[in-house]
């Protein structure tokens, strides 16, 4: 059997980028920080542990925008770089891995300080905290408001033409939706504290800051998870279930033509490449035949084609 490997195409650059979220998700690093810094000054002069403890939240979740925003940068950075085979983008997948893994960390750390409170009841000063969540409520919901401008100015027309018939859904920008996940969680905590504080202020029960403490780490752990399975999957390059290897399959397999292998990775928000080995009768097709079947599929930026010949 003769076999022939023809490459598409050597660009390594894959995905270009998302220069909108990375200026947004700069934007509230800037506001959460100036907030932080505000609130924690405050909480030292006036001697609010409230005011402390929501400045040193918000601290945790300037963390993790902050990983975001260098990922965004580093991408950038090294796109044109050999050495990355198929290009940098998941160094943003990386980012929104090890974020989910910080949200989860933060969902433990709700836990715990609620069941502290359950077990060991402090006074409340109600009206303060509640100045607080309500202020911290307005910055998450402006951060919101800059992260979903950014998502829809994120420059997916710089990749690939998605005018085929085969179009898929709007891949997401996993690494903005990490950043804004973790805005999302702290307007939860805020809108949580406040229906809790409000409750403990004009009935008394001071028992539900705690209880809506543990229902918001609920609701930020299953985020956590979710963000978790899909960048996780693309990490580890499970991508045999997406319906473009079905196409590919249906794009080669005629009559006098048997796929023998096939994988299929992602290599951008929708880019992928793909590797396929492909037996046929003597003069049945060419590799640039099998190429012009899948130049249909514009998210099939990188193939590989072994072509064997069976014998007579």
């Amino acid at each position: 059997m003769q076999y022939a490997s023809i490459p598409c195409t050597s660009n390594r650059v894959f995905d270009a980028g998302n220069a909108a979220a990375e200026r947004g998700t700069r934007a509230v690093i800037g506001i959460t920080a100036v907030t932080m810094v505000i609130e924690i000054a405050a909480g030292w002069w006036f001697n609010s542990m409230a005011l402390l403890a929501d400045g040193w939240h918000m601290f945790s979740h300037l963390l993790a925008i902050g990983l975001s925003a260098v990922a965004y940068a580093a991408a950038r950075r090294y796109m044109g770089d050999s050495r990355f085979a198929f290009g940098t983008w998941k160094i943003e997948i990386l980012a929104s891995f090890a974020s989910a893994i910080f949200l989860l960390g933060i969902a433990v750390t709700m836990v715990a300080g609620s069941l502290e409170r359950i077990i060991s009841p402090q006074t409340i000063h109600y009206q303060e905290a509640m100045l607080v969540a309500t202020a911290g409520l307005v910055v998450n919901f402006i951060c919101a408001l800059i992260l979903a401008r950014a998502g829809h100015g994120d420059g997916h027309e710089h990749n690939h033409d998605h005018s085929h018939s085969h179009s898929h859904d709007e891949p997401q920008d996993l690494n903005m939706k990490s950043a804004y996940i973790h805005v999302l969680t702290d307007a939860l905590t805020s809108i949580l504290a406040i229906a809790a504080l409000a409750g403990g202020w004009w009935a008394g029960w001071s028992w539900l800051d705690p209880v809506m403490g543990i229902v918001g780490a609920v609701l930020v752990g299953l985020w956590a998870k979710g963000l978790l399975i899909e960048t996780g999957k693309i990490l580890l390059d499970r991508e045999m279930d997406h319906p473009v290897v079905q196409e590919i399959m249906e794009a080669i397999s005629t009559d006098g033509v048997r796929i023998d292998d096939l994988h299929v990775w992602r290599v951008g928000r929708n880019a992928f490449s793909c590797s396929i080995a492909v037996t046929a009768r003597q003069g049945a097709i060419t590799p640039d035949a099998i190429r012009a079947r899948l130049s249909a599929h514009k998210e099939i930026v990188h193939t590989t084609i072994e072509l064997g010949f069976a014998p007579e």
